[in-house]
C-alpha cells in the first residue's frame, strides 16, 4: 500500500501539479496586493469611497446590499487573470513558438515488426 502511494506521489505531474499550486497562490498574492495597494483606491477615490466594497451599498428591510464587492471580486478576477495570462502564459507560448519555429519534426525509422510486414507484403506481392 505504501509502495503505490510513493509511486502516485514521485509521479511528474502530482510534483508539478504541486508546484504549480505554490506558485500559483504566490503569484495571486502579489497581484492581490498591487490591486488592493494601488488599483482599487484609485477607482474608489473616483466613486469618493474608502475602498471598492463601499461602492454602491444600500439596505432593504435591513438586509444589507453590496453592488461593490461583487465588483471588487469581478475586478481582481480580471485583473489577475491578465496579469497571468499577460506575465506568465503569453511569454512561454512565444518561447515555445521560437523553439520550436528551428526545429523540424524528423520522420521516425521505422519499428522492426513494421519492417517485417513491409517485407511480408512486398514479398506477396511478387508472387
Amino acid at each position: 500500500m505504501l509502495k503505490g502511494f510513493k509511486d502516485f506521489v514521485m509521479r511528474g505531474n502530482v510534483i508539478d501539479l504541486a508546484v504549480a499550486v505554490v506558485l500559483g497562490a504566490a503569484f495571486t498574492a502579489v497581484v492581490q496586493a498591487i490591486v488592493k495597494g494601488l488599483v482599487t483606491p484609485l477607482i474608489a477615490a473616483i466613486f469618493k469611497k474608502p475602498d471598492l466594497t463601499q461602492v454602491g451599498t444600500f439596505t432593504i428591510n435591513e438586509a444589507d446590499f453590496s453592488i461593490g464587492l461583487i465588483l471588487d471580486a469581478a475586478f481582481n478576477f480580471i485583473i489577475i487573470a491578465a496579469a497571468v495570462y499577460f506575465v506568465l502564459v503569453l511569454p512561454v507560448n512565444r518561447l515555445l513558438a521560437r523553439l520550436n519555429r528551428g526545429q523540424e519534426a524528423e520522420p521516425e525509422a521505422p519499428s522492426p515488426e513494421v519492417i517485417l510486414l513491409t517485407e511480408i507484403r512486398d514479398s506477396l506481392r511478387t508472387r
